[in-house]
């Protein structure tokens, strides 16, 4: 019965990070609206997607192949969005609060990009895996390593 349980949690969890993955991934790739729905539906979603990977468990993935990085696929989604966002792609980070500073460090176009790419890689390893539990794995080794922080600045 426990591992039932056990097999529809993670199924739920699963569903859940993929549906949110899946979410943000199109609404990164959008086009068609203004800008500030754009960023209402957004900023609706980033939660969304905060708290389903941090409700997935963590999994041995230290055998897991490294995404290979397309760095021009990067750039350009990066410089597209930057553009998309314009004036209100930079934001202050704590240590940029120096009152003689004038430039803002933090750049939400940076943090989408980053977002879109490890979700994106985790949709193909699920589309292309059967193993689902080192692919969530995957995604909140990242989450807690790396793309994590973005989430909570782009928040």
């Amino acid at each position: 019965m426990q591992l039932k349980h056990e097999m529809e949690t993670i199924s739920e969890k699963l569903s859940e990070m993929a549906m949110a993955s899946k979410a943000f991934c199109g609404l990164i790739m959008e086009h068609d609206q203004s800008r500030d729905v754009w960023l209402e539906e957004l900023y609706a979603l980033l939660p969304r997607l905060h708290s389903a990977v941090t409700a997935l468990k963590s999994h041995d993935v230290n055998d897991l192949p490294v995404p290979e990085i397309d760095l021009d696929e990067r750039f350009n989604l990066y410089s597209r969005l930057r553009q998309q966002l314009g004036e209100r792609d930079s934001y202050w980070l704590e240590f940029d609060a120096s009152p003689e500073q004038v430039n803002m460090s933090g750049s939400l176009a940076d943090d989408l990009t980053d977002i879109y790419c490890e979700l994106k890689n985790g949709l193909k390893r699920l589309d292309g895996s059967d193993d689902t539990g080192r692919t969530l794995g995957r995604w909140r080794a990242g989450f807690c390593q790396h793309w994590g922080q973005h989430v909570v600045d782009a928040e």
